[in-house]
């Protein structure tokens, strides 16, 4: 017998492959979810024994409903509960700021309210930081002024010139006795143990956001903190497109690196805090856990009067919050919309909602790279341009260098700037973060160097993406059955 089993294993694992493929097919389609995502998995069950299974356990699960990310003590502490009711609107106070300067956009003010206790702040200034060189000139000047706290969050903090320039800020406040915290993406992030060990002695607590065994294997296929985020003192927040790394600074690297980044100071710097706490109790449990005092969520005196809503989606909120939030802006948009994204790879909803809202009469411009960092990205991209362009969508594609911007600015009265790219991994999978912006000067400061940034572009035709090679709509068609997976 145990030879019998010898001569057939290839067939008999091949047997229980396939048993267990059905046996996971037949929980996607009692579960009705999206038809695209489901036939995706199918498909990848279907054709790729062993490597299928592996692709659903690490990114089919639906982690948002299981609650593995479980929101823990963070909300219910007596601190966050006070401001958040001290700056949640009620519905007399929504309609008034609707009159006043919201108009359709009070929506999404409502919505986000709704979704997640995120307030509407009004005790803000925002500066619009473009490129990397600059977000950090900026970043280290204010590092150096911190007095009480530093709380970092990172995709990618990479053991380069840039990113040992930060470390050693850090470890220097920490040494002058400033709590400094620090998490990274374990994926995303390159640390090496040494390093760690150099700011632990410092002083500074460091986590990694979910250690995985292989992160060079698992690099596309699990659950990721995508976001960048950074607080001081409670009082100055940045967050934005631009990980730590010389790759996204010019005059560090060898390709020119386009992308947005936003320091706030003011109320809002407290839902990038709340944030912030939520990701660091998750990657400590109690063993790290702060105190949450009024150091934490100091009293706010900036001047400021830019509206900002924090907007932030991950397996561990009930909706998918960005999604729904750039869904809503686009559906309420009046005159145009214009986005920029690194990666196009949108989901039904959203790819209806640019659609319409084109052929209803509204100017959708979208800028996407010329020469992405994925091969496969790309091509996913591409498959979606047809449509777009008979719908009578305006596509660019930035030749500079490589972009990374993740922005959209809406009527002149609403803009994003965040984390999140426009595909299926940002709307579901990733933990991502955006500032919500209803204000129009700073509204017309990112029209502007969107304006800028089309000088650098090349349109698409209609008539000349339909006559692309032969070859490229294959690999389109091919990418894009996998698009749910990129």
């Amino acid at each position: 017998m145990f030879d019998w089993v010898l001569a057939n294993i290839w067939t008999l694992l091949f047997v229980l492959n396939y048993i267990v493929a059905l046996s996971v097919m037949g929980f996607l389609l009692m579960h009705n979810k999206n038809p695209h995502t489901t036939m995706s998995y199918i498909l990848a069950l279907v054709v790729l024994p062993f490597v299928g299974i592996i692709i659903y356990l690490f990114f089919g699960q639906e982690y948002r409903k299981t609650k593995i990310f479980r929101r823990k003590h963070v909300f219910d502490n007596a601190k966050i509960k006070k401001w958040e009711k001290e700056l949640l609107l009620d519905e007399e106070e929504l309609e008034y700021y609707e009159d006043k300067f919201l108009d359709h956009k009070v929506r999404l003010v409502r919505l986000i309210q709704k979704n997640e206790n995120s307030p509407l702040t009004f005790k803000n200034e925002v500066s619009v930081i473009i490129n990397g060189e600059n977000k950090f000139e900026s970043l280290f000047a204010d590092l150096k002024k911190a007095q009480r706290h530093i709380h970092v969050e990172y995709y990618i903090i990479r053991n380069d010139t840039i990113g040992n320039r930060l470390i050693n800020i850090l470890c220097d406040k920490a040494e002058a006795g400033i709590d400094v915290r620090v998490s990274y993406d374990y994926v995303g992030s390159e640390l090496p143990s040494k390093l760690i060990k150099k700011m632990r002695k410092c002083g500074i607590s460091i986590q990694p956001f979910m250690p995985v065994w292989f992160p060079n294997l698992t690099r596309k296929l699990n659950y990721r903190d995508h976001r960048k985020i950074v607080v001081i003192d409670g009082v100055i927040g940045y967050v934005g497109g631009v990980n730590v790394s010389d790759t996204y600074v010019n005059g560090l690297n060898d390709t020119y690196w386009r992308d947005t980044h936003l320091k706030i100071e003011g109320h809002a710097v407290k839902s990038l805090q709340s944030q912030f706490l939520l990701n660091w109790d998750f990657v400590c449990g109690e063993d790290e856990s702060i105190e949450i005092n009024d150091s934490i969520f100091p009293k706010v005196t900036q001047k400021g009067k830019v509206p900002v809503q924090i907007a932030a989606s991950g397996p561990d909120t009930d909706w998918a919050n960005i999604m729904e939030a750039i869904f809503t802006a686009v559906n309420t948009a009046e005159e145009y919309v214009y986005i920029t994204t690194p990666y196009f790879i949108p989901n039904e909803p959203i790819l209806t909602a640019l659609k319409a809202a084109s052929r209803s009469g509204i100017d959708v411009r979208i800028m996407i790279p010329d020469i992405g960092d994925s091969w496969a990205a790309k091509y996913a991209s591409n498959s979606y341009l047809e449509g777009l362009l008979e719908s009578d969508v305006r596509v660019f594609r930035y030749c500079k260098g490589m972009l990374h911007a993740k922005t959209i600015v809406i009527d002149d009265s609403f803009a994003t700037v965040g984390t999140s790219n426009m595909d299926y991994r940002s709307f579901n999978i990733n933990f991502e973060i955006n500032a919500l912006i209803y204000d129009n000067v700073t509204t017309q400061k990112l029209l502007s160097i969107y304006k800028d940034d089309l000088k650098e572009c090349k349109e698409i035709s209609l008539d000349d993406w339909r006559n692309r090679p032969f070859g490229d709509k294959l690999k389109e068609s091919f990418c894009r059955l996998w698009a749910p997976l990129l």
